[in-house]
């Protein structure tokens, strides 16, 4: 039995996302973990997040989850961050006036701004709702699920997709923006794929099979 452990750090109802796993994973345990003792002896880690990044910021990082999850990309553990638990991973977000991430990843996270439009026609923000997304590499999480397939979004703030390296999956709302970052043994959504029917429950499910290796 694999022991996952979703991390809990007092941002957004975390029981869509351990249900999902539950439903997609039945045998194996899964743990919320609030503190970072109780995701000792996890097989792999799940950050998930929803809300405003100064506040997911600080509820990361007193508990010490910070070093855990530093921890665990070093050793090899599988991890998945889903919607503000990929932000967290970048650089720097201009939400809450700029604000200092994890720098995981060297991208930066963006306002999509107060006039976004698409062939003429001005997009409502935050952008929610489903949008196809495609994939840029090939990648043990996107196992049997097709390219342009739809996932569920809701988010003011975006992380580029020009430039982008690490890049997994694209997707279009007035700007090109990364749906999906990929290094090494970190995957991470801006997309919620508890929310996103099949396509998203194979993805996870895909991640409780990952070893990590691409």
């Amino acid at each position: 039995m694999q022991k996952i452990a979703v991390l809990d750090y007092g941002m957004g109802n975390l029981h869509s996302v351990a249900s999902a796993l539950q439903k997609v994973a039945p045998g194996e345990e899964v743990v919320l973990a609030t503190e970072p003792h109780q995701a000792e002896g996890a097989d792999r880690l799940l950050v998930p997040g929803v809300g405003a990044i100064r506040d997911c910021m600080e509820g990361f990082v007193r508990p010490g989850f910070a070093p855990l999850l530093r921890s665990a990309i070093q050793s090899g553990l599988p991890v998945l961050g889903i919607c503000v638990g990929m932000q967290i991973m970048m650089r720097r977000s201009e939400e809450n006036n700029g604000v200092d991430c994890l720098d995981i990843f060297p991208q930066p996270v963006k306002f999509f701004g107060r006039d976004l439009r698409e062939n003429n026609e001005r997009l409502k923000v935050p952008h929610m709702g489903w949008n196809r997304v495609e994939q840029k590499r090939d990648h043990p999480l996107w196992h049997n699920i097709e390219n342009g397939s739809r996932f569920y979004f809701v988010h003011s703030y975006y992380v580029p997709a020009g430039g982008n390296e690490d890049i997994a999956g694209q997707a279009e709302y007035g700007v090109s923006l990364a749906a999906a970052v990929a290094r090494e043994n970190i995957f991470a959504t801006q997309f919620h794929p508890e929310k996103s029917a099949d396509a998203g429950l194979q993805l996870l499910k895909n991640f409780v099979a990952w070893n990590g290796r691409i």
